[in-house]
């Protein structure tokens, strides 16, 4: 299955703020509002917006309408909320047997 990233957990949850780092909108920050785990993507608030030219009818009377575009998940980078920095996720499993996402940039750990 072509874009099929496996079971490993992902680094950015809905509702990260997180920060593109490549393609068009490299630098853009955003609220994640989907994860589409199966396919690698996520939709990202106000980033990669799509226009679809439609026939205007009742229902929608505007021929332009506007969507959001899912971009690939390697291409964000969750931010710390202390610094405002872009940082890198690792996985730890602590002694309780729980997993916990650690942050690079001061260490802090979150429960996963």
């Amino acid at each position: 299955m072509k874009g099929w990233i496996g079971q490993m957990a992902f680094h950015v949850r809905k509702d990260d703020i997180v920060q593109v780092i490549a393609g068009d909108h490299a630098g853009e920050r955003g609220k994640i509002l989907k994860v589409i785990p199966k396919r690698g993507l996520v939709l990202v608030e106000g980033i990669n917006m799509v226009f679809r030219h439609v026939r205007p009818s009742r229902r929608a009377p505007r021929a332009v309408d506007c969507r959001r575009g899912p971009i690939r998940i390697s291409n964000v980078m969750p931010i710390d909320e202390k610094t405002g920095k872009g940082t890198r996720v690792r996985f730890q499993t602590n002694m309780q047997g729980g997993r916990v996402k650690d942050k690079r940039v001061y260490r802090s750990k979150v429960p996963v």
